[in-house]
């Protein structure tokens, strides 16, 4: 065979072997199964998640900025008081412990924690009689749907939501799929204006590996907000993260979220505020017994 021939025979083999290939890898991404994602809560279940949070704050107005940043970490658990034979699971959290530090330009530090035998600085005298008692009762579906919320003692909502909790898919799913859930809040100013926002959460399967489905989210404002000062308050309802989703236990096993955004003029034309937040939450338990 000539020198031409072998290589013309050489070109058919590798172009047979890339068709080859690509036939193949397309086949086994084509075989994937889509996957059912619920929860499977047994009663007397103790769901205990370690949560960090951090936030930054820095304000700008008339030429000085003034920075506040804040510092939690903390153990939360949820207890399955109940699970109905539909799987509608009566869920009870609590917070066992806190460490708060805050840190002011102006002022300096703060920190407590709740494991010492220290009083509470002012402003924290309310903490520790909220440990280790129930706070909020949850009735969740296996889908993820609240299907009841009751605030046993006064505590503010989480802004990047629930923990545990995240909205699944009403039908089985494929790696790239999508759904959304709609969700309104409502933004005001101390004094001043206050307006109903329109958002939405979307949240995509990314991949699944070794049972477990890592599912990112990112926030949509849907309503205009035209008014800086209500910009700023929304401030903190506008995250994107990932969620890693164990899919044999049904429950999830971390979530990361995070923003950082900056809004100008909600003040006057010299004025500015930048919010720089992020909050990552592990399951202490994986076998969550």
């Amino acid at each position: 065979m000539s020198v031409v021939g072998r290589a013309l025979a050489a070109a058919c083999l590798v172009v047979v072997c890339l068709v080859v290939a690509c036939t193949w890898s397309g086949n086994a991404r084509a075989g994937e199964s889509p996957v059912r994602l619920r929860y499977r809560f047994t009663a007397g279940d103790r769901i205990t998640m370690q949560v960090a949070h951090r936030a930054l704050t820095e304000t700008t107005m008339e030429g000085t900025t003034q920075t506040v940043e804040t510092m939690t970490d903390s153990t939360k658990t949820w207890t399955v008081a109940a699970v109905d034979q539909e799987g509608r699971a009566t869920l009870e959290q609590s917070v066992n412990d806190v460490t708060m530090t805050s840190r002011t330009s102006d002022r300096g530090e703060v920190r407590w924690t709740s494991r010492g035998d220290e009083a509470p600085p002012p402003g924290y005298e309310a903490v520790r009689p909220a440990l280790g008692v129930p706070l909020v009762r949850m009735v969740v579906a296996p889908d993820g749907r609240v299907i009841d919320r009751r605030e046993l003692r006064p505590c503010p909502p989480a802004a990047s939501g629930d923990l545990v909790i995240v909205p699944l898919p009403d039908d089985p799913v494929e790696v790239g799929a999508e759904w959304t859930v709609p969700q309104e809040v409502v933004v005001e100013v101390p004094n001043g204006p206050r307006k109903l926002v329109r958002t939405r959460l979307r949240y995509r399967l990314d991949a699944v590996r070794d049972g477990v489905a890592t599912i990112a989210v990112d926030t949509t404002v849907l309503t205009p907000v035209d008014d800086p000062r209500l910009e700023a308050r929304l401030l903190e309802r506008i995250w994107d993260g990932t969620i890693r989703f164990d899919i044999a236990t049904g429950r999830v096993l971390s979530r990361r979220t995070g923003i950082d955004r900056r809004v100008v003029g909600f003040g006057g034309p010299q004025s500015s505020v930048r919010y720089k937040a992020s909050l990552e939450e592990s399951l202490a338990d994986p076998a969550g017994r």
